[in-house]
């Protein structure tokens, strides 16, 4: 039986994803920062699936929560599969950011991601097989959101995967390092940050399982880059190709007036 490691596991599309995978039967390291939820979905995958689960708690933003979680991908038994699903918004837009939660930010959506791709990669090169999936987002593609950090956090996960997913020593080792650009799902990611969107039409959202689906088959087909739904392929398409003087005016500016924050939530407080 395999073995998967997901971090952000206990809400979203890293919830779905241990579900879906622990129904595949697959072992399980689930990875977030709250013990009781963690124990709580351990509990649920066991009881449903009949799977082994590991509960490691851990803080990604801080270097002893990446180290610990390389510690267990440099472990025995193996991982086989990595999810690197952990990922984080700010409440407000750039301007009105601290310089210290920007770098929280990136040391989640970025550092992360780099560090324990690169705890688990030269294992699965050596033993000529395995699987890793960096989620990122529809925006890497950008320019999605204006006066935000995060849709340029997922554009290096892009990058960065499509750079070491095509190198020629992954590859000739039959190992597959994907992107995952799922559009707007229904995660806490947008509660916690304090965006409100609900006005968006109900078209634009995604549901996790399906989400997890597309990327599972995605991965098992050998691709790349997976983009859940059709919608959302042309978006990517469109974002892809149609020329910035063109998509600017388009894209959504997260420090207007009549944005995306909820009052009360800091728009445009100036940092101390």
């Amino acid at each position: 039986m395999s073995l998967a490691l997901v971090t952000g596991a206990t809400s979203g599309v890293g919830r779905a994803f241990a579900r879906h995978l622990a129904r595949a039967h697959h072992d399980l390291v689930v990875v977030a920062r709250t013990r009781h939820r963690l124990e709580e979905l351990a509990e649920d995958l066991r009881r449903e699936s009949g799977v082994r689960v590991e509960v490691l708690t851990a803080d990604l933003s801080t270097a002893g929560g990446c180290r610990s979680v390389e510690d267990r991908l440099t472990a025995t038994p193996s991982v086989d599969l990595l999810v690197n699903n952990a990922g984080m918004m700010l409440r407000e837009p750039f301007p009105y950011t601290h310089a210290t939660d920007e770098e929280r930010l990136l040391a989640v959506n970025v550092r992360a991601v780099l560090r324990l791709t690169h705890a688990v990669l030269p294992a699965m090169i050596e033993r000529r097989s395995g699987r890793i999936v960096n989620v990122a987002s529809f925006s890497a593609y950008g320019p999605g959101g204006l006066a935000t950090t995060y849709p340029a956090s997922k554009s290096w996960v892009l990058a960065f995967s499509e750079a070491v997913g095509g190198s020629a020593r992954v590859r000739r080792a039959g190992v597959r390092v994907m992107a995952l650009l799922p559009g707007f799902t229904h995660t806490e990611l947008h509660e916690r940050s304090g965006i409100d969107l609900t006005g968006l039409p109900r078209w634009m959202w995604l549901d996790t399982d399906r989400v997890v689906d597309a990327a599972l088959r995605d991965l098992e087909r050998g691709r790349r880059i997976s983009v859940p739904s059709v919608r959302y392929k042309l978006a990517v398409w469109g974002l892809r190709h149609l020329p910035r003087p063109l998509l600017l005016p388009l894209s959504w500016d997260f420090s207007a007036p009549g944005g995306f924050w909820r009052p009360g939530a800091g728009r445009f407080r100036k940092p101390r």
